[in-house]
């Protein structure tokens, strides 16, 4: 039989893991909540897209920063402008790249 000694510890220990833990950030590749704050654009690097899963119970725009990931809420204006930004970035790169190997 666990000893309490071992169970005080045991749950001790998860309780500790869970508040180092930065759930906003994308930390085990799922977001649970997002950032707080405006994110400036010259810090973001690129963008994934979760989706509700099982797992990952919000959709969320993942920004990937210099500092980390931050998980923003797709439905705020600034994220979806930062996206189609990004994305119009990404097909200059391409018709210029596409352009030069012809």
């Amino acid at each position: 039989m666990v000893s309490i000694k071992a169970t005080v510890m045991g749950i001790t220990l998860l309780t500790f893991c869970l508040l180092i833990t930065d759930t906003s950030a994308a930390r085990g590749g799922c977001c649970l909540s997002y950032s707080k704050g405006k994110i400036p654009f010259s810090a973001i690097k690129g963008y994934s897209v979760q989706t509700v899963t099982g797992i990952c119970p919000i959709s969320a725009i993942i920004f990937h920063t210099r500092r980390g990931p931050a998980c923003t809420n797709p439905g705020l204006d600034w994220v979806m402008t930062y996206v189609n930004r990004l994305r119009n970035k990404a097909q200059k790169v391409h018709r210029e790249t596409s352009q030069a190997h012809k």
